[in-house]
């Protein structure tokens, strides 16, 4: 079995898909392992350090992906990284199916088996290989980072002989993996925090943390969260409530990080440019959803933008920007999910098309879609043509007052004679 790793040709992305602790653990697992040369450089892994793991080293993608049987990356690859592709390959990485768009017919063409890391169920049995959750927990960090390297004042309170300094006031917007990292974060830091979400079990975890939960707690907020974990899109009735508690919150607070996502669909918009021009002058944002819409709505993609005197930051791919550890937990999800594939005693790729952690994380096989929540939608037959009914025969008078009684019975085109 061999197995590619590619340098990531996305311009914003640093990390790479294998580090050399999880090259070690693919060389025991059978495979032999090509890296492209300089694929660790964002993520401060040498060439040097994967030769030594056991990596052969290639000089371009084409080499590495001609030859693979498996070839395993951070990022969907772009179109032209696909013209090297065997067509029975399995490509393996984060692939973002639902903003794919035409990159998804590439995949197909290329007649490759495709799964998406990001479409991992969350089951028991697959966190090791979450990596929505590994890297949503740097990002979460790295959100209260951003926001404090642009926030104008300090987070803790300073007790000095000039005057007492007051702790910074963080709202944390979703409080799921990248929120509550964001809570832990900011207080580290010395800052009183506060978070919301409509997931009721968020209440307890926000708490825990020692921050202060803010939500309207009515009886659609007790069931705002799907089986899988996700919170659900709220009625406009409860968003209209929320957003009313939360525009009286926010005017207060120094930060608001926002974290909130829903699968496959538009970021909800959570603060409006009333809500901003709203905010004291000095005040932050930092939009974690800025890549599927923006929870905020005067955030921009890839920018620091100020309104009204708030900074709003929305920096994409915020795991890329900690590329070290993001790779390496990366990594390990990847391996995780490779070790799923394979037989252990002989050696060679095994797919159990069964296991419900394989079925629900393959969208292309064999070139053709395949999950459900992507392939075509089939398109309702035509209506059949309607056929005019037949003249009746005439009738006798005797037989008059039976054929009036009829004509008040269903007709053919469905309406009611009356």
């Amino acid at each position: 079995m061999k197995i590619a790793i590619p340098r990531e040709q996305r311009p914003d992305e640093a990390r790479v898909a294998a580090s050399p602790e999880t090259v070690k653990k693919l060389i025991n697992l059978g495979f032999e392992v090509a890296v492209e040369t300089g694929a660790g450089e964002g993520a401060a892994f040498t060439d040097e350090a994967y030769t030594a793991a056991g990596a052969t080293i290639t000089p371009d993608a084409t080499v590495a992906f001609g030859n693979a049987d498996v070839i395993a990356k951070v990022r969907r690859p772009l179109p032209d990284e696909l013209r090297g592709l065997k067509s029975s390959a399995l490509l393996i990485s984060i692939i973002d199916p639902f903003r794919a768009g035409d990159e998804l017919q590439a995949l197909q063409g290329a007649g490759v088996t495709a799964f998406a890391m990001d479409l991992i169920p969350r089951i028991t049995r697959a966190q090791s290989m979450d990596v929505l959750s590994s890297q949503s927990n740097l990002a979460g960090y790295k959100a209260v980072l951003d926001g404090a390297a642009v926030y104008g004042s300090a987070f803790p309170m300073m007790m000095t002989a000039a005057g007492t300094v007051p702790p910074a006031k963080v709202l944390v917007m979703g409080a799921g993996v990248a929120g509550l990292q964001a809570i832990a974060t900011a207080k580290r830091l010395g800052a009183v925090v506060s978070a919301t979400d409509v997931r009721p079990a968020a209440k307890e975890q926000v708490e825990s943390l020692g921050g202060t939960f803010v939500a309207v707690e009515d009886e659609e907020f007790k069931q705002a969260e799907t089986a899988g974990g996700y919170a659900k899109e709220m009625s406009a009735e409860y968003q209209k409530k929320q957003a009313e508690l939360i525009a009286e919150t926010i005017k207060k607070m120094d930060m608001v990080i926002t974290t909130a996502l829903i699968p496959g669909r538009p970021a909800p918009k959570l603060v409006s440019a009333e809500m901003v021009a709203s905010m004291k002058p000095g005040s932050v944002i930092v939009d974690l959803a800025v890549e599927t819409g923006g929870n905020c709505e005067l955030s921009e993609a890839g920018k620091v933008v100020e309104k009204d005197g708030v900074k709003i930051v929305g920096h994409t791919n915020v795991p890329g920007r900690l590329a070290a550890d993001a790779s390496a937990l990366y990594a390990r999800n990847l391996y995780n999910f490779v070790e799923l594939l394979v037989d252990k005693e002989s050696k060679a790729l095994a797919i159990d098309w069964e296991d419900q952690i394989v079925s629900e994380t393959c969208i292309v096989r064999d070139g053709e879609l395949v999950h459900p929540a992507l392939a075509p939608k089939q398109e309702a037959p035509p209506p059949e043509p309607e056929t005019a009914p037949e003249p009746e025969p005439e009738k006798s008078e005797a037989g008059s007052e039976a054929a009036e009684t009829e004509s008040n019975g269903p007709k053919p085109n469905g309406e009611q004679g009356g």
